[in-house]
């Protein structure tokens, strides 16, 4: 099951993210007898959030976002926090139904969820279209480098971080 949602959701997620793979795996468990903090362990759609987030800023700052160019970046970045709620809420709807979906039913829902996918790229390939138009080159060449290391799209890449990491141009870790 991860893995069918690691294949059809990171890429929305940004498309995910939007999200990196990372945050579809990432466990809130504290071991048995561990101290916890005085703040509540967050939920999996808070630590997606909040990983959807960290890629927004990661991004804007990577592309050395401006003043004028903030009207299309900010509509960049609402689609990708909207596509990652949106694929987040269905991946949740789909896992509560499908231990009693016939395997027909469980056959349109991951259909489902792949035109969903297809449906978030296209949006956030239109607003991303919007931006590029008004970056500088030096911006559309980090743009260029990022998406065609697929970084831009899914945070790691893929299917998961590449051995080379990240490019030499970025100091962010993730």
């Amino acid at each position: 099951m991860k893995n069918a949602i690691r294949k059809v959701a990171v890429p929305a997620l940004l498309s995910l993210a939007l999200l990196a793979p990372a945050a579809w795996a990432q466990q809130s468990a504290t071991p048995s007898g561990a101290a916890t903090s005085s703040t509540p362990t967050k939920s999996h759609a808070e630590r997606r959030a909040d990983s959807v987030e960290r890629r927004i800023n990661e991004l804007h700052t990577q592309l050395a976002i401006t003043d004028p160019q903030s009207s299309q970046w900010n509509a960049f970045a609402q689609i990708m926090r909207d596509n990652a709620l949106n694929t987040g809420q269905a991946f949740h709807e789909r896992s509560q139904k499908l231990s009693s979906m016939s395997a027909p039913d469980a056959m349109k829902s991951y259909a489902d969820l792949t035109q969903l996918h297809a449906d978030n790229m296209k949006k956030l390939s239109s607003s991303f279209s919007d931006l590029y138009a008004v970056l500088s080159d030096e911006q559309k060449k980090t743009a260029d480098t990022l998406y065609r290391n697929q970084k831009l799209a899914h945070g790691k890449g893929h299917h998961g971080p590449h051995k080379g990491g990240k490019p030499a141009s970025s100091s962010s870790a993730g």
